[in-house]
C-alpha cells in the first residue's frame, strides 16, 4: 500500500474505526449493523467522522488501483501459463537447459512474489487492533520518567499498588518503574479528574478518599462504580487507546491519587492486564449470574479475579470455616457436602461444574460456610477477595441470595 494511503488511514480513518469498535466493546448490541448505522450517524459531524467521508473518493481510487492491479495478476498468469506451454514442446535436447532456466525463475520466484492473489486481497479482517506497528508506526525506545519521592512517600505508594488489581502480580523490578514514574495528586470534593469521551493519556490509583464514576444514560449521569483506596481508574483509555469510557468525580473533601502517564503503563502493565483481561471475559459471559453485567463492570471483575488450583479430593472451601472468597470453577468438577447435625454423615448437596460458583453465602451473611466443597477432579478455580465480591457484585446480591434454598 503507498505510503500517502497508510498515513491517511493511520491519521484519519482509524480514529472514528477505533471510536466505534470501543462503543462496540462496551455496548456488545445484539444486532450490530443497526447499532453502527445509528452511532455513525450520531457522530457524523465529529472531525474523524467528516474526514472519513470526504476520504470516499479516495477510497474509490485506492479500490480502482486494487482493480488494475488484478487485471495485471490475471494477465501475468496467462503468460506464465503460456511460457509453460512452449516450454513444455521443446526437444529433450533443451531439457538441460530448461532445467537450469527454471532454477533461475525459482530463486526469482522466491525473491520477488508479486501481488497476492485476487481472492485473498478481498478477504475480510477479522479483528481491529487499536494500536499497530510497524514500518509506518515504529515503536520507540523507552526510557521511563522518574519522579523523586521520599522513602515514606515510596512505601505509601507500594503499599497502594500492591492493593490495586492491575499492579498486585507485577515483579519488583517492573513496581519500583510504576512507582518512580508515579505523581501525586490532590483534589477537593467534586472535582472532575476525567471526562468521559474526552482521549486518556494517564490513569489514577486512589491512596486516600472515594472517587464516583458516571456514565451517561439517556442523558443523564449514571453512578456505576465507586473507587476507593486501591483502586485503579482510566486504565480502559490506555488499554484499548479509546475515548474515556465514564466520567470520574472527587466524592470525599480531600482525594490523594497517584498519576501514571500512558507511556509507561503500556510498557510495563498493559500488555499483561490486556492478557488476562481477554483470557477471562468471554468466560465470564458464559457464567448465568454475570449476563446482567455490564461490560464495563465485566472488564473490572476480570482484573481482580486470582486463580487457584485444587487437587482432586482437596476441599476448596471447609464447613463451618470463616469466609473470605467467592469462588467461580473454570476448569473440573466438585460437590458439595454439608453436615446437618454434629457428629452425621455428609450429604452431597450440589455438584459443580464449569462455571458454577459457591461461596457467596458466607460473605453475603457475613456467616461461616455453609457447606464443604471437594474437588472429584482437579478443579481450577477463579477467586474474588470478599471486598472486591461486594464492590463489583452489590447489584447482584437479590439474585444471589436465592441460592440459598439450594442448601437446605
Amino acid at each position: 500500500m503507498a505510503q500517502e494511503h497508510q498515513e491517511y488511514i493511520q491519521q484519519k480513518v482509524n480514529p472514528i474505526l477505533e471510536n466505534l469498535v470501543t462503543q462496540l466493546l462496551l455496548e456488545r448490541p445484539e444486532h450490530l449493523a443497526p447499532f453502527m448505522i445509528k452511532w455513525l450517524s450520531e457522530h457524523a459531524k465529529t472531525p474523524a467522522a467528516a474526514a472519513l467521508t470526504e476520504g470516499v473518493n479516495e477510497l474509490s481510487m485506492m479500490k480502482a488501483e486494487l482493480e488494475k492491479l488484478q487485471d495485471e495478476v490475471k494477465q501475468l498468469e496467462a503468460e506464465v501459463g503460456e511460457n509453460q506451454a512452449r516450454s513444455d514442446s521443446k526437444g529433450s535436447k533443451q531439457k538441460a537447459d530448461d532445467d537450469e532456466s527454471e532454477e533461475e525463475d525459482d530463486d526469482d520466484d522466491a525473491e520477488d512474489l508479486g501481488p497476492p492473489p485476487a481472492a485473498y486481497l478481498k478477504k475480510e479482517r477479522t479483528s481491529v487492533s487499536a494500536e499497530a506497528y510497524g514500518a509506518f508506526n515504529v515503536k520507540k525506545a523507552f526510557t521511563p520518567p522518574v519522579h523523586p519521592k521520599t522513602d515514606e512517600q515510596t512505601g505509601r505508594i507500594k503499599a497502594v499498588l500492591l492493593k490495586s488489581f492491575l499492579f498486585k502480580t507485577l515483579e519488583e523490578k517492573d513496581l519500583n518503574i510504576i512507582v518512580g514514574a508515579m505523581v501525586e495528586k490532590v483534589c477537593k470534593k467534586d472535582t472532575r479528574i476525567i471526562e468521559q469521551g474526552d482521549d486518556g493519556d494517564c490513569l489514577f490509583v486512589v491512596e486516600s478518599g472515594t472517587m464516583n464514576c458516571f456514565k451517561k444514560a439517556a442523558g443523564e449521569d449514571k453512578l456505576v462504580k465507586v473507587c476507593q483506596a486501591g483502586d485503579a481508574f482510566g486504565e480502559l483509555a490506555l488499554l484499548y487507546n479509546c475515548p474515556r469510557a465514564a466520567s470520574v468525580v472527587a466524592a470525599d473533601d480531600t482525594v490523594v491519587l497517584w498519576q501514571l502517564d500512558r507511556e509507561t503503563f503500556n510498557h510495563i502493565v498493559r500488555d499483561a492486564a490486556q492478557k488476562r483481561r481477554d483470557r477471562y471475559e468471554e468466560f465470564l459471559k458464559q457464567v448465568p449470574i454475570l449476563e446482567t453485567m455490564e461490560a464495563y463492570e465485566r472488564m473490572q471483575m476480570c482484573d481482580a479475579l486470582q486463580n487457584e488450583t485444587f487437587p482432586a479430593g482437596t476441599n476448596i472451601v471447609q464447613q463451618g470455616d470463616s469466609g473470605d472468597k467467592f469462588y467461580i470453577l473454570e476448569e473440573g468438577e466438585a460437590v458439595a457436602m454439608k453436615v446437618y447435625t454434629p457428629g452425621s454423615a455428609a450429604q452431597e448437596v450440589l455438584k459443580y461444574g464449569s462455571g458454577s460458583y459457591f461461596g457467596e453465602l458466607a460473605l453475603l451473611n457475613n456467616e461461616t460456610r455453609a457447606a464443604t466443597v471437594i474437588a472429584k477432579t482437579e478443579c481450577k478455580v477463579i477467586t474474588l477477595t470478599g471486598s472486591v465480591f461486594k464492590h463489583l457484585l452489590g447489584p447482584l446480591e437479590e439474585i444471589l441470595r436465592r441460592k440459598t434454598a439450594e442448601y437446605k
